[in-house]
Protein backbone atom coordinates (compact mmCIF):
# COMPACT_ATOMS: atom_id res chain seq x y z
CA UNK A 1 0.00 0.00 0.00
CA UNK A 2 2.76 2.62 0.91
CA UNK A 3 4.44 1.54 -2.33
CA UNK A 4 1.75 2.42 -4.51
CA UNK A 5 0.99 5.72 -2.50
CA UNK A 6 4.44 6.34 -2.97
CA UNK A 7 4.63 5.65 -6.95
CA UNK A 8 1.51 7.66 -7.07
CA UNK A 9 3.27 10.65 -5.40
CA UNK A 10 5.89 10.51 -7.53
CA UNK A 11 4.01 9.73 -11.31
CA UNK A 12 1.83 12.88 -10.19
CA UNK A 13 4.90 15.26 -9.07
CA UNK A 14 6.42 14.40 -12.16
CA UNK A 15 3.38 15.16 -14.70
CA UNK A 16 2.98 18.53 -12.36
CA UNK A 17 6.10 19.37 -13.09
CA UNK A 18 6.10 18.48 -17.06
CA UNK A 19 2.88 20.20 -17.27
CA UNK A 20 3.77 23.27 -15.15
CA UNK A 21 6.82 23.93 -17.35
CA UNK A 22 4.65 23.29 -20.58
CA UNK A 23 1.91 25.98 -19.12
CA UNK A 24 4.56 28.13 -18.20
CA UNK A 25 6.17 28.54 -21.27
CA UNK A 26 2.88 29.07 -23.02
CA UNK A 27 1.75 31.79 -20.33
CA UNK A 28 4.92 34.45 -19.68
CA UNK A 29 5.96 36.57 -22.03
CA UNK A 30 8.91 36.14 -24.40
CA UNK A 31 11.73 38.06 -23.74
CA UNK A 32 13.18 40.13 -26.21
CA UNK A 33 16.96 40.38 -24.87
CA UNK A 34 19.36 38.39 -22.77
CA UNK A 35 20.98 41.33 -20.19
CA UNK A 36 23.44 38.83 -18.94
CA UNK A 37 24.73 37.25 -22.49
CA UNK A 38 24.18 40.79 -24.15
CA UNK A 39 22.18 39.31 -27.31
CA UNK A 40 18.66 39.28 -28.95
CA UNK A 41 16.48 36.46 -28.22
CA UNK A 42 15.15 34.52 -30.82
CA UNK A 43 11.33 34.61 -31.19
CA UNK A 44 8.50 32.61 -32.43
CA UNK A 45 9.26 32.05 -36.26
CA UNK A 46 7.16 32.13 -39.07
CA UNK A 47 5.24 29.24 -39.77
CA UNK A 48 4.14 27.99 -43.58
CA UNK A 49 3.33 24.58 -44.28
CA UNK A 50 6.60 24.38 -47.16
CA UNK A 51 8.82 25.57 -43.47
CA UNK A 52 7.26 22.52 -41.72
CA UNK A 53 7.36 19.51 -44.41
CA UNK A 54 10.86 20.99 -45.04
CA UNK A 55 11.97 20.38 -41.11
CA UNK A 56 13.05 24.27 -41.23
CA UNK A 57 10.32 25.41 -38.64
CA UNK A 58 11.33 22.15 -36.20
CA UNK A 59 15.10 23.51 -36.16
CA UNK A 60 13.83 27.00 -35.68
CA UNK A 61 11.43 26.25 -32.88
CA UNK A 62 13.55 24.41 -31.56
CA UNK A 63 16.69 26.97 -31.35
CA UNK A 64 13.62 29.62 -29.93
CA UNK A 65 12.33 27.30 -27.29
CA UNK A 66 15.36 26.59 -25.77
CA UNK A 67 16.35 30.62 -26.19
CA UNK A 68 13.09 31.34 -24.39
CA UNK A 69 12.84 28.93 -21.94
CA UNK A 70 11.94 29.98 -18.12
CA UNK A 71 14.77 30.03 -15.77
CA UNK A 72 16.93 29.67 -18.75
CA UNK A 73 19.78 31.67 -16.72
CA UNK A 74 19.07 29.57 -13.75
CA UNK A 75 19.95 26.59 -15.94
CA UNK A 76 22.60 27.42 -17.96
CA UNK A 77 23.97 28.36 -14.27
CA UNK A 78 23.63 24.28 -12.92
CA UNK A 79 25.12 23.23 -16.24
CA UNK A 80 28.02 25.40 -15.76
CA UNK A 81 28.55 24.38 -12.07
CA UNK A 82 28.33 20.70 -13.13
CA UNK A 83 31.19 21.23 -15.76
CA UNK A 84 33.53 23.17 -13.56
CA UNK A 85 32.82 21.67 -10.05
CA UNK A 86 31.09 18.44 -10.48
CA UNK A 87 33.25 17.31 -13.37
CA UNK A 88 36.19 19.18 -12.87
CA UNK A 89 36.12 20.07 -16.60
CA UNK A 90 38.28 23.26 -17.93
CA UNK A 91 35.94 25.11 -19.47
CA UNK A 92 32.37 25.45 -20.86
CA UNK A 93 31.04 26.63 -24.23
CA UNK A 94 34.74 27.51 -24.61
CA UNK A 95 34.29 29.73 -20.99
CA UNK A 96 37.21 29.46 -18.63
CA UNK A 97 37.81 31.19 -15.44
CA UNK A 98 41.24 31.40 -14.01
CA UNK A 99 41.81 33.56 -10.64
CA UNK A 100 38.18 35.30 -11.33
CA UNK A 101 39.52 36.18 -14.78
CA UNK A 102 36.63 35.24 -17.52
CA UNK A 103 38.45 34.59 -20.96
CA UNK A 104 36.66 32.95 -24.03
CA UNK A 105 38.86 30.50 -25.96
CA UNK A 106 39.33 31.29 -29.71
CA UNK A 107 41.51 28.75 -31.90
CA UNK A 108 43.03 28.24 -34.03
CA UNK A 109 44.84 31.19 -36.21
CA UNK A 110 43.09 31.40 -39.52
CA UNK A 111 45.69 32.59 -41.64
CA UNK A 112 43.49 33.68 -44.53
CA UNK A 113 41.41 36.11 -42.38
CA UNK A 114 44.43 37.90 -41.07
CA UNK A 115 46.10 37.99 -44.56
CA UNK A 116 42.56 39.73 -45.30
CA UNK A 117 42.65 42.32 -42.35
CA UNK A 118 46.28 43.14 -44.19
CA UNK A 119 44.70 43.83 -47.07
CA UNK A 120 41.90 45.51 -45.64
CA UNK A 121 44.27 48.40 -44.03
CA UNK A 122 46.12 48.45 -47.97
CA UNK A 123 42.85 49.44 -49.40
CA UNK A 124 41.94 51.97 -47.41
CA UNK A 125 45.85 53.12 -47.72
CA UNK A 126 45.53 53.13 -51.46
CA UNK A 127 42.21 54.96 -51.56
CA UNK A 128 43.01 57.30 -48.89
CA UNK A 129 46.07 57.53 -46.48
CA UNK A 130 48.79 58.35 -49.11
CA UNK A 131 51.41 60.37 -47.93
CA UNK A 132 50.26 60.17 -45.11
CA UNK A 133 51.52 58.75 -41.36
CA UNK A 134 50.11 55.83 -41.18
CA UNK A 135 50.50 53.57 -38.39
CA UNK A 136 48.66 50.18 -37.46
CA UNK A 137 48.69 48.45 -33.75
CA UNK A 138 47.58 45.19 -32.46
CA UNK A 139 45.59 44.91 -28.93
CA UNK A 140 46.32 41.07 -27.64
CA UNK A 141 43.04 39.87 -26.02
CA UNK A 142 43.60 37.60 -22.33
CA UNK A 143 44.86 34.53 -23.40
CA UNK A 144 47.97 36.06 -24.60
CA UNK A 145 48.75 36.32 -20.88
CA UNK A 146 47.12 33.17 -19.10
CA UNK A 147 45.97 30.94 -22.51
CA UNK A 148 49.41 28.67 -21.98
CA UNK A 149 50.47 28.28 -18.45
CA UNK A 150 47.54 27.43 -17.47
CA UNK A 151 46.97 24.87 -20.50
CA UNK A 152 44.42 26.21 -22.37
CA UNK A 153 43.85 26.32 -26.40
CA UNK A 154 45.00 29.83 -27.93
CA UNK A 155 46.30 31.29 -31.59
CA UNK A 156 49.48 31.54 -32.66
CA UNK A 157 50.18 35.20 -31.53
CA UNK A 158 53.71 35.25 -33.68
CA UNK A 159 52.39 33.96 -36.25
CA UNK A 160 49.91 36.61 -36.58
CA UNK A 161 52.21 39.70 -36.56
CA UNK A 162 54.56 37.93 -38.77
CA UNK A 163 51.74 37.68 -41.51
CA UNK A 164 50.51 40.75 -40.56
CA UNK A 165 54.16 42.68 -41.56
CA UNK A 166 54.73 40.28 -44.19
CA UNK A 167 50.96 41.33 -46.02
CA UNK A 168 51.04 45.28 -44.92
CA UNK A 169 52.68 48.34 -46.90
CA UNK A 170 53.47 51.54 -45.97
CA UNK A 171 52.44 51.42 -42.86
CA UNK A 172 54.41 51.10 -39.14
CA UNK A 173 53.90 48.72 -36.97
CA UNK A 174 53.53 49.73 -33.21
CA UNK A 175 54.41 46.87 -30.71
CA UNK A 176 51.26 46.89 -27.97
CA UNK A 177 52.10 43.23 -26.17
CA UNK A 178 55.09 43.80 -24.59
CA UNK A 179 53.47 46.84 -22.64
CA UNK A 180 50.27 45.45 -21.75
CA UNK A 181 49.63 42.96 -18.99
CA UNK A 182 46.97 40.66 -18.06
CA UNK A 183 46.28 43.60 -14.76
CA UNK A 184 45.13 45.78 -17.65
CA UNK A 185 42.12 43.64 -18.47
CA UNK A 186 38.42 43.80 -16.38
CA UNK A 187 38.18 40.69 -15.07
CA UNK A 188 34.80 40.04 -16.59
CA UNK A 189 34.77 41.81 -19.51
CA UNK A 190 37.11 41.48 -22.89
CA UNK A 191 38.37 45.16 -22.75
CA UNK A 192 41.20 46.65 -21.35
CA UNK A 193 41.20 48.85 -18.32
CA UNK A 194 40.85 52.72 -19.33
CA UNK A 195 42.35 53.89 -16.40
CA UNK A 196 45.38 51.06 -16.98
CA UNK A 197 46.00 52.32 -20.62
CA UNK A 198 47.04 55.69 -19.89
CA UNK A 199 50.57 54.39 -20.96
CA UNK A 200 49.66 52.37 -23.80
CA UNK A 201 48.12 56.42 -24.89
CA UNK A 202 51.54 57.89 -24.56
CA UNK A 203 53.41 54.96 -25.89
CA UNK A 204 50.47 55.40 -29.41
CA UNK A 205 51.25 59.01 -29.77
CA UNK A 206 54.87 59.24 -28.62
CA UNK A 207 54.95 56.19 -31.75
CA UNK A 208 53.16 58.44 -34.28
CA UNK A 209 55.96 61.05 -33.41
CA UNK A 210 53.39 62.79 -31.66
CA UNK A 211 55.18 65.08 -28.83
CA UNK A 212 52.08 65.46 -26.46
CA UNK A 213 51.78 63.09 -23.33
CA UNK A 214 49.12 62.55 -21.10
CA UNK A 215 49.16 65.22 -18.17
CA UNK A 216 48.87 62.82 -15.63
CA UNK A 217 46.14 64.93 -13.66
CA UNK A 218 42.97 62.47 -14.23
CA UNK A 219 40.39 62.10 -12.06
CA UNK A 220 39.35 58.63 -11.48
CA UNK A 221 35.55 58.54 -11.33
CA UNK A 222 34.35 54.78 -9.92
CA UNK A 223 31.18 52.73 -11.48
CA UNK A 224 29.98 49.80 -9.88
CA UNK A 225 29.55 46.96 -10.30
CA UNK A 226 30.55 46.54 -13.65
CA UNK A 227 29.23 43.22 -15.59
CA UNK A 228 31.46 42.53 -18.64
CA UNK A 229 30.35 40.51 -21.58
CA UNK A 230 31.79 37.76 -20.09
CA UNK A 231 29.95 37.49 -16.74
CA UNK A 232 26.62 35.92 -18.10
CA UNK A 233 28.58 33.69 -20.79
CA UNK A 234 30.50 31.98 -17.79
CA UNK A 235 26.42 31.45 -15.82
CA UNK A 236 28.43 31.88 -12.61
CA UNK A 237 28.35 34.14 -9.80
CA UNK A 238 31.33 35.28 -10.01
CA UNK A 239 32.85 39.03 -8.45
CA UNK A 240 32.06 42.09 -10.40
CA UNK A 241 34.73 44.69 -11.67
CA UNK A 242 34.87 48.09 -10.96
CA UNK A 243 34.84 50.21 -13.66
CA UNK A 244 36.49 53.77 -13.83
CA UNK A 245 36.72 56.62 -15.85
CA UNK A 246 39.05 59.06 -16.02
CA UNK A 247 38.70 63.08 -16.69
CA UNK A 248 40.45 66.05 -16.52
CA UNK A 249 39.71 69.97 -18.49
CA UNK A 250 40.25 68.45 -21.47
CA UNK A 251 38.32 65.69 -21.51
CA UNK A 252 34.99 67.01 -19.92
CA UNK A 253 35.46 70.29 -22.44
CA UNK A 254 35.64 68.13 -25.49
CA UNK A 255 32.48 67.26 -27.69
CA UNK A 256 31.46 64.42 -29.85
CA UNK A 257 29.94 64.51 -32.75
CA UNK A 258 27.98 61.21 -33.91
CA UNK A 259 27.84 61.18 -38.33
CA UNK A 260 24.90 58.77 -38.72
CA UNK A 261 22.49 60.67 -35.91
CA UNK A 262 23.88 64.09 -36.75
CA UNK A 263 23.87 64.75 -32.99
CA UNK A 264 26.43 66.19 -30.54
CA UNK A 265 26.99 64.48 -27.04
CA UNK A 266 29.90 64.47 -23.95
CA UNK A 267 32.53 61.88 -24.31
CA UNK A 268 30.98 59.95 -21.61
CA UNK A 269 27.70 58.56 -21.48
CA UNK A 270 27.01 57.79 -18.17
CA UNK A 271 23.29 56.26 -18.63
CA UNK A 272 24.61 53.77 -20.77
CA UNK A 273 26.14 51.78 -17.73
CA UNK A 274 22.29 50.49 -16.94
CA UNK A 275 22.01 49.45 -20.19
CA UNK A 276 22.63 46.45 -22.94
CA UNK A 277 26.57 46.89 -22.15
CA UNK A 278 28.07 49.42 -19.71
CA UNK A 279 30.82 49.49 -21.52
CA UNK A 280 29.21 51.47 -23.72
CA UNK A 281 29.63 54.24 -21.29
CA UNK A 282 32.91 55.12 -23.37
CA UNK A 283 31.78 57.06 -26.11
CA UNK A 284 27.99 55.71 -26.29
CA UNK A 285 29.47 52.17 -28.03
CA UNK A 286 29.90 50.70 -31.16
CA UNK A 287 29.18 53.77 -34.28
CA UNK A 288 30.58 53.83 -37.40
CA UNK A 289 31.74 57.23 -37.52
CA UNK A 290 32.06 59.69 -34.92
CA UNK A 291 34.54 62.85 -33.94
CA UNK A 292 36.01 64.28 -30.99
CA UNK A 293 36.55 67.90 -31.16
CA UNK A 294 38.89 69.32 -28.69
CA UNK A 295 39.35 73.35 -28.59
CA UNK A 296 42.09 72.94 -25.97
CA UNK A 297 44.62 71.47 -28.40
CA UNK A 298 46.96 73.84 -29.40
CA UNK A 299 48.02 72.40 -32.96
CA UNK A 300 45.30 71.37 -35.55
CA UNK A 301 46.60 67.81 -35.89
CA UNK A 302 43.75 65.17 -36.83
CA UNK A 303 43.91 61.78 -35.71
CA UNK A 304 41.98 59.20 -37.81
CA UNK A 305 41.40 56.20 -35.69
CA UNK A 306 40.27 53.01 -37.57
CA UNK A 307 39.38 50.79 -34.29
CA UNK A 308 36.97 48.27 -32.95
CA UNK A 309 35.42 48.71 -29.66
CA UNK A 310 38.90 48.85 -27.93
CA UNK A 311 39.08 52.36 -29.43
CA UNK A 312 36.39 54.04 -27.51
CA UNK A 313 38.24 54.00 -24.18
CA UNK A 314 42.01 55.06 -25.56
CA UNK A 315 40.36 57.78 -27.59
CA UNK A 316 39.71 60.11 -24.64
CA UNK A 317 43.19 59.42 -23.52
CA UNK A 318 44.73 61.15 -27.59
CA UNK A 319 43.32 64.23 -27.13
CA UNK A 320 46.07 66.24 -25.93
CA UNK A 321 47.44 65.33 -28.81
CA UNK A 322 45.00 66.10 -31.12
CA UNK A 323 42.25 68.82 -31.83
CA UNK A 324 40.14 66.22 -33.50
CA UNK A 325 40.21 62.61 -33.11
CA UNK A 326 37.56 60.86 -36.29
CA UNK A 327 37.15 57.17 -35.39
CA UNK A 328 36.03 54.54 -38.15
CA UNK A 329 34.52 51.37 -37.59
CA UNK A 330 34.48 49.54 -40.51
CA UNK A 331 32.34 46.78 -39.09
CA UNK A 332 29.54 49.29 -39.76
CA UNK A 333 30.82 51.57 -42.86
CA UNK A 334 31.78 50.77 -45.98
CA UNK A 335 36.09 51.45 -46.89
CA UNK A 336 34.08 52.70 -50.42
CA UNK A 337 31.60 55.77 -48.03
CA UNK A 338 34.64 57.40 -45.92
CA UNK A 339 35.26 60.01 -48.86
CA UNK A 340 31.78 60.75 -48.21
CA UNK A 341 32.14 62.04 -44.49
CA UNK A 342 36.10 62.50 -44.02
CA UNK A 343 38.33 65.36 -45.39
CA UNK A 344 41.46 63.25 -46.46
CA UNK A 345 43.12 66.75 -47.51
CA UNK A 346 44.11 67.16 -44.01
CA UNK A 347 46.87 67.38 -42.07
CA UNK A 348 46.27 63.84 -40.56
CA UNK A 349 47.98 60.85 -38.41
CA UNK A 350 46.06 57.32 -39.03
CA UNK A 351 46.17 54.84 -36.48
CA UNK A 352 45.30 51.37 -36.89
CA UNK A 353 43.60 49.47 -33.72
CA UNK A 354 42.49 46.26 -33.60
CA UNK A 355 42.16 43.39 -31.31
CA UNK A 356 43.23 39.96 -31.85
CA UNK A 357 39.73 38.41 -32.53
CA UNK A 358 38.78 41.33 -35.00
CA UNK A 359 42.02 39.81 -36.97
CA UNK A 360 41.04 36.55 -37.02
CA UNK A 361 37.56 37.50 -37.95
CA UNK A 362 38.04 40.18 -40.43
CA UNK A 363 35.37 39.51 -42.46
CA UNK A 364 33.71 41.83 -40.86
CA UNK A 365 35.39 44.78 -41.65
CA UNK A 366 33.44 46.44 -44.90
Amino acid sequence: MKNNIKNIVVVVSFIMIIWGFMFANILIPDNEFSFSERRRLITFPNYSLQKLLSGEFVDEFEKYSLDQFIFRDAFRGLKAMGKYYLFNQKDNNNMYIINGIIEKMEYKLDEKSIVNAAEKLNEVYEKYLKGKNVNYAIVPDKSYFIADENGYLTINYDRMLELMEQNTRNMKYIDLFAALSIEDYYKTDIHWRQEKIIKIADLLLNEMGNDSKSSGSYIEHKLYPFYGSYYGHAALKLQPDNMFYVTNSIIENAVVFDHQSNTFRKVYNLEMFDGMDPYDVFLSGAKPLITIYNEECKNDKELLLFRDSFGSSIAPLMLEGYSKITLIDLRYISTDLLGNYIDFSQDQDVLFLYNTRILNNSSTLK
